[in-house]
């Protein structure tokens, strides 16, 4: 195939809009006076999330960074402890763990969905696993149910990573309201953004009070503004976790137009999945695959070839023509700090296998015709390698 001409525009991995009120949101947030976190906005939007989603609460962060390090407090995981997660994840998934103190314990994935092998878990647990983390792998759930039984059997929290999963569905339940806790995020890449950002979900009614504490640096701030008490001071761990009024301004916005900005998104996955659903009944690639029990809300379209020389050759081949297709994580339990700081239970070769193997592709809500550029480059590349 032919580069395109030297004055195209370049297709980038994701780019953030403007989908409904976020400009006007955003100057009445400033004329209000109020810019600083919990204020109307942020409000708006965790009754937004508790309505959507449910959970006992839901907190606003100032990323999905900020919601694990919560809520791994909240499992009360602390030096010496072990949290069982997949290896194929961002950083973020270990580090809220390894800041505790704690190790994780990283377990394989699985092969059709990449999310954590259910199989992998009960193998993983010691007498110091204090908790799993599940991570919705491209907004498709993991199998929770299986996972949530054995942490039951073995008292251990589960704390759903749904980062990408914003309106998913497990059984016909929402991501997010399936374990004890949850995390969001609404970062400029994400289906839903408010440029860095996240969220907080408390399922378990025990777990809300001191959520709200640890949220508000550590004070029970929450009780002397709702005149619980006469004053309020420091009662427990905590941070600067809440983001700032305009942040939570331009998120309200976003939130209000969910529903299409995912149909949206939806419509290119399902675009992307007719259009080379050819290369794989030819077993040139392999395709997400999504199981029958859940819906997916279009965040990342994937592909997976047949070694890391094909998958670098793709990925350069996207850049000449100006398209920006990534590979994604690199396995956790083989980086520097991983291996200092975690174990791996049991044998992680998918993981390792499937991640020089893997190249996303371009998805955003209003990517238009750039999306038939990147659908003849790809069948291009696998034209010409034929």
């Amino acid at each position: 195939m032919a580069k395109p001409p030297p004055n195209a525009a370049s297709v980038p991995f994701s780019r953030a809009s403007i989908v409904g009120r976020e400009l006007e949101y955003l100057e009445q947030a400033v004329a209000s006076g109020k810019l600083s976190g919990g204020g109307t906005f942020t409000h708006r939007c965790q009754e937004w999330l508790q309505e959507r989603v449910g959970g006992e609460a839901a907190l606003l962060t100032h990323s999905c960074t900020a919601a694990l390090e919560m809520a791994v407090i909240l499992a009360g995981v602390g030096p010496g402890d072990e949290v069982i997660m997949p290896s194929f994840t961002f950083v973020s998934t270990a580090n809220c763990v390894a800041l505790r103190g704690a190790t994780p314990v990283f377990v394989d994935v699985r092969r059709d969905t990449l999310n954590i092998d259910e199989t992998k878990i009960e193998q993983a647990i010691t007498q110091r696993t204090k908790a799993v983390i599940a991570v919705h792998y491209g907004s498709v759930p993991a199998d929770m149910d299986p996972i949530i039984e054995i942490a039951r059997r073995h008292q251990i929290t589960v704390i759903e990573d749904a980062a990408q999963a914003l309106l998913s569905t497990y059984k016909g339940r929402q991501a997010g309201s399936l374990g004890d806790l949850a995390a969001f995020s609404f970062h400029e890449t994400k289906n839903l953004v408010s440029g860095e950002g996240g969220a907080l979900i408390i399922n378990d009614p025990a777990l809300v009070e001191r959520a709200e504490i640890i949220w508000e640096k550590g004070t029970n701030r929450r009780n002397f503004s709702r005149g619980l008490v006469d004053k309020y001071t420091w009662v427990d761990l905590g941070s600067s976790f809440l983001p700032s009024e305009l942040v939570a301004a331009f998120l309200l916005a976003q939130l209000e137009q969910a529903e299409l900005v995912n149909q949206q998104r939806v419509e290119v996955w399902n675009r992307y999945f007719e259009a080379f659903s050819p290369l794989a009944e030819s077993g040139q690639v392999v395709l997400p695959k999504v199981p029958q029990d859940v819906q997916h809300n279009g965040h990342l379209f994937h592909l997976i070839v047949d070694d890391a020389e094909t998958r670098n050759e793709l990925i350069s081949y996207m850049r000449e023509r100006d398209i920006t297709a990534p590979f994604h994580y690199v396995p956790l339990h083989d980086s520097p700090a991983g291996r200092r700081l975690s174990r791996v239970s049991g044998d992680l070769s998918w993981t390792s296998d499937v991640s020089v193997r893997l190249i996303r592709l371009p998805i955003y809500n209003d990517i238009g015709t750039a999306q038939d550029r990147v659908i003849s480059a790809i069948n291009g590349f696998f034209q010409a390698a034929t």
